[in-house]
């Protein structure tokens, strides 16, 4: 009987891969504002095109995890904004500006 660990270490670094993107979330937000999801729209699809070519299971399949992971996190970069505006994680105060004229629309 052999033991086989693939789907123990794609556990492992899926569970990773999504602990790193939540700080990563946070702090683009923090610096970026929401004018930052290209850069996960794009990492996205380099690192989905990028599994297609690895032949090494686990390697595309840890691809393909970052992959959507930043999909993901197009949609989280703008519920991280409200969780600023609702007061849950600071503002970054050289930003403020982008709030305030945000929310001028909104009220629109």
């Amino acid at each position: 009987m052999e033991i086989n660990f693939d789907g123990l270490i794609i556990g492992a670094s899926t569970f990773l891969v999504i602990g790193l993107f939540h700080p990563i979330v946070i702090k683009a937000e923090y610096y970026f504002g929401t004018r930052c999801w290209w850069a996960f729209a794009l990492a996205g699809v380099v690192t989905c095109v990028l599994s297609l070519f690895v032949e090494n299971t686990i390697g595309s399949t840890a691809l393909g995890v970052v992959s959507f992971s930043c999909f993901w996190s197009i949609l989280e970069v703008f519920e991280q904004r409200q969780r600023v505006l609702k007061g849950w994680f600071p503002m970054n105060p050289k930003r403020a500006g982008d709030y305030q004229k945000k929310d001028a629309d909104k009220k629109e």
